[in-house]
């Protein structure tokens, strides 16, 4: 791999991992118009409760969702790790708990092609029972 791919693909992927962990702070989940920055418009969550969300369901109930107020539990994201897929497109892994709760996140971001940065195009969490390592 060149030097110019991997320098190109550290910054991709810490772009992505801070759109990532953006998504997370209370004032971006409370805001429709800072989540429609992040969600890429053919966005598709699996979340850990099994549903199935889109674009729109998600901007609409975000502000809702555990983690979008200061005083109330908030995401504690751990061991993140991020591959560049192809140019403009980068896979990140990782683990959160809120509240006690403990998920496997996968999510796929790509940059907008408007050149407004990254958006999160696919999000699945799956459960971590407690007794699992």
């Amino acid at each position: 791999m060149s030097a110019p791919f991997e320098a190109a693909s550290a910054a991709d992927i810490a772009e992505a991992v801070a759109a990532e962990l953006r998504l997370m702070e209370p004032s971006v989940r409370t805001s429709r118009a800072l989540a429609r920055e992040l969600l890429d418009p053919d966005f598709v969550e699996v979340g850990a409760s099994g549903r199935r969300w889109t674009y729109d369901r998600m901007l609409a109930a975000l502000p809702d969702l555990p983690g979008g107020t200061d005083d109330g539990p908030r995401y504690e994201p751990s061991a993140m790790s991020g591959t560049l897929l192809a140019p403009g497109l980068v896979h990140l892994t990782y683990e959160t708990v809120i509240d006690g709760l403990r998920a496997r996140r996968s999510s796929l971001w790509r940059r907008a092609g408007d050149g407004t940065g990254w958006r999160m195009y696919y999000h699945q969490a799956t459960p971590v029972p407690p007794e699992v390592e």
